[in-house]
This record gives structure tokens, C-alpha cells and sequence, in this order.
């Protein structure tokens, strides 16, 4: 059973510990620390993978996405449903755990990972880690370390929202846009409100211009507060509200992805980081762009405007180039994909999107609206210059959306190998 110091003795041990250091006399004790070196920090993964085909396929996704994204952010993966891990002392030779879609059953797994994140240790949870009818059956974590308490309802089916952003000064949201849209999952709420709890920091909640959440208006939210991720102050550990992905039970086929939202994504890494102890995050290579707000985009060689031919909506729709007249027919938003990429898609249909026409990869090719359907010539990668202004690659060919160099009004809009000019440069301006 652990012992509760005082501030005062904790911060006696910590000077003892720090002349010990110095004397050479101090040995490491073996409890989880934070990475001081370039040494790639360690993350323990640890799943079930038993219940519900929805969670079971997040394992699956989770346990080929953590990997493929290790080596370019400083950190090694390591996936196992070896919950004794907790117990046997073994999650001490890792600085982060991950609980994918489970949480400790044991005492003494319970005791373990008590232990480990008092001594130092870092947490990220997912979903269903938090889920419990009993929360006074481990009052520590449901009601003290979460502070969620008992699981209250939950939205159905999976869906996107809005997450609106809260708190910009934890190293897992500085890097993130006002707003943007999640990847898709079903949703809880829960008994405790946690904007009572003074440890609890909510990081980001549902916008209520997301209501109503849910397909089944039974199991929907038309109003409320909702808060999706946040962290407990005097630990170090986030909570992320999604990991269940949207299902064909009859076939279990995977019909969403939750590392669709490339903003969601940087939240995770960002955090992973901090959990780490690395100390820094890196800057977005991506956007900063807000995912929920409606943009006009000025070409910056000739001041023309993005622009839906005769503002129609129709699939063919002609995307060109005309003057900038504050229409909802030059009224784009952004909306990730994934891996960076964002569909660019029309205020006067959000179905319709930017695209390029027959999905060619040739110098010239026109722009149209197009239904979206997930096409890799539906699907741009915003580049930030230097100057604050953007160019858009196409997923597909890896050109470039372009203008023409005279500001002739309605010459449709192409894709061309990117050259850095003007043409290729865009300012966008948000639009109420």
C-alpha cells in the first residue's frame, strides 16, 4: 500500500536525492522516469482484445499505426494483453503505458499501476479504459486519477464532432487550431462532472454545433457539455474519449478509421511526447487551418477568388477563378483526411469537394466539384509558407492547385507542377 508524504518531505527527499546524485552515491530506483537524453523513450501498450468488434478492430488499427509512427517521433512500441505486466513490475522499464480498450482487473494489477504513476510514470487511456458501472470498486482511478466517475450514457451510432479546444498550454493541444473535427467514434458522458474537479484539466469538449451526436435518436445528445480529452493535473496521463470505430457487425468490417483526423493525430503524438518526457513537441507539418470555419482563398498573383462556377453544387461544377465578391460560392472549409491530407469541400453542398477532373496526373488539369467518395484526387496537403500564405498538393499526382496569371474572371482552375510561384499561393480568410 502506498503512503502519502507531505509537500515539505517530498521536497526534503528530493534535495537528499539530488547531493546523493552528486556524490555519486545514488542509485536509479526502478520506477518509470521521464527521457532526458535523445534515447528513443518506450510505450507499453496494453489491450484485451476480446469484446466488441468495434474495439477489437481500434487494437488492430492502433497496434499498426503506434509503430508506423515510432521512429520519426522518438519513441519504440510495444504491444501486449499481458495485464500482469502491471503487476510483475514490468511496465517499469517503459515511460508511457497506452490502455487501448481495457483497464486493470486484478488487485494487484490495480496496486501496480497505482504504484507506477506515483512514482512518475506516464498514461494515455482510450474509450473504454475509462467504462465502469462500479466505480467505487476502484475509487482511485474511476473517481480520483479519471474523475469520471460511472459511465453515464453513450451517443449511437459512431460519428464525428466538433471538438472545441479548451486549454492551449498542455504540450497535447498547444499545437492544435481553435477547432477541428475528431475522427469518428461512439461517445460517453459520464456521472462526475469534471469542471468540479480543481486536478482535472479538460483539454478539449463537443462544440455544441456538432448536436445532435448520434444516427439513433434514442441514443443521441441534443445539448449538454461533453468533455472529450483532458489530464489530471498531478499526474501525468491524458484521457481520449474515442477508440471505438464505426462497424459492420454482420461482416465486422471496418467502416471508419480513428487516425482519420490528421489534428486528432497530432494531439497523440504531441502527448505521447510529453507523456514521454522529452520535454518539446514539434511543430505541425501540416495546417493550422480550423477545420469547422468557412474560408475564402485569394490567389496572390492576380487577387481572385476560389470560386463554384454560377454557385451551382452539381458533380462537373467548374472550379475557377473570378473575383472575390464574399458569395457563398467561394466559401470553402477543410476537413481531414488523413496522413496530412484534407477534402476542400463547397458551403453550398459540403458533399461536393475540390477535384480533379478524371483523376488525371497531367499539367493543366481542370478542377471541378465532385461527390466526395474518398478518391485520392479529391484530397489536397495544405503547405504553409513562409509568408502565411498556402499552396495545396494533390494527394494523387503531388501538384499543385493553380491559378492563372491574368485576373480574368471564371479561367477554371488547374493542377501544375508545383513551381512556387503566385499562382500557386493562396491567403485564406475566414468567413462568418
Amino acid at each position: 500500500m502506498s503512503t502519502v508524504r507531505s509537500a515539505s518531505t517530498r521536497t526534503l527527499l528530493r534535495v537528499l536525492l539530488l547531493l546523493a546524485t552528486l556524490l555519486g552515491l545514488a542509485t536509479a530506483p526502478p520506477v518509470a522516469r521521464a527521457s532526458t537524453t535523445a534515447t528513443p523513450f518506450k510505450v507499453l501498450a496494453l489491450y484485451s482484445g476480446t469484446y466488441d468488434a468495434a474495439h477489437i478492430d481500434f487494437d488492430k488499427e492502433a497496434n499498426v499505426w503506434f509503430p508506423q509512427q515510432a521512429a520519426a517521433n522518438g519513441f519504440t512500441y510495444t504491444a501486449s494483453t499481458n495485464w500482469d505486466l502491471l503487476a510483475n513490475g514490468g511496465v517499469n522499464a517503459y515511460q508511457v503505458v497506452l490502455f487501448l480498450d481495457d483497464l486493470p482487473q486484478t488487485s494487484a494489477q490495480r496496486a501496480g499501476f497505482e504504484a507506477y504513476m506515483r512514482g512518475g510514470g506516464g498514461f494515455m487511456g482510450f474509450h473504454v479504459s475509462a467504462f465502469t458501472t462500479d466505480a467505487a470498486s476502484w475509487s482511485w482511478y474511476h473517481n480520483t486519477f479519471l474523475g469520471s466517475g460511472n459511465f453515464a450514457s453513450n451517443t449511437w451510432g459512431p460519428t464525428a464532432v466538433t471538438l472545441k479546444v479548451e486549454d492551449h498550454t498542455n504540450p497535447a493541444t498547444a499545437n492544435l487550431p481553435a477547432t477541428f473535427t475528431s475522427s469518428v467514434s461512439e461517445w460517453y458522458s459520464w456521472s462526475r462532472d469534471l469542471r468540479q474537479n480543481p486536478d482535472i484539466k479538460i483539454l478539449a469538449s463537443i462544440d455544441p454545433s456538432s448536436f445532435p451526436v448520434g444516427t439513433d435518436p434514442n441514443q443521441s445528445w441534443y445539448s449538454g457539455y461533453y468533455p472529450i480529452l483532458w489530464t489530471n493535473t498531478k499526474y501525468r496521463m491524458l484521457y481520449a474519449n474515442f477508440g471505438h470505430n464505426a462497424m459492420n457487425y454482420t461482416t465486422n468490417t471496418r467502416l471508419s478509421s480513428t487516425f482519420a483526423s490528421a489534428t486528432q493525430n497530432r494531439f497523440l503524438l504531441d502527448g505521447l511526447k510529453w507523456l514521454g518526457g522529452n520535454g518539446t513537441t514539434t511543430p505541425p507539418t501540416g495546417d493550422q487551418i480550423s477545420e469547422t470555419a468557412w474560408h475564402t482563398l485569394r490567389n496572390a498573383g492576380n487577387g481572385t477568388c476560389v470560386d463554384a462556377r454560377s454557385a451551382a453544387t452539381a458533380n462537373g461544377t467548374a472550379i475557377q477563378q473570378y473575383a472575390c465578391n464574399g458569395t457563398t460560392a467561394q466559401h470553402y472549409q477543410f476537413r481531414s483526411t488523413d496522413s496530412g491530407y484534407l477534402r476542400i469541400t463547397a458551403r453550398n453542398d459540403p458533399a461536393q469537394v475540390i477535384d480533379v477532373t478524371d483523376r488525371s496526373t497531367a499539367d493543366n488539369a481542370p478542377l471541378q466539384l465532385w461527390a466526395y467518395s474518398g478518391g485520392t484526387n479529391q484530397q489536397w496537403q495544405p503547405v504553409r509558407e513562409t509568408s502565411g500564405l498556402y499552396h495545396f498538393v494533390a494527394r494523387h499526382s503531388g501538384k499543385c492547385l493553380t491559378a492563372a496569371a491574368a485576373a480574368t474572371n471564371s479561367v477554371q482552375l488547374t493542377q501544375r507542377t508545383c513551381d512556387g510561384s503566385a499562382a500557386q499561393a493562396f491567403q485564406l480568410a475566414v468567413q462568418s
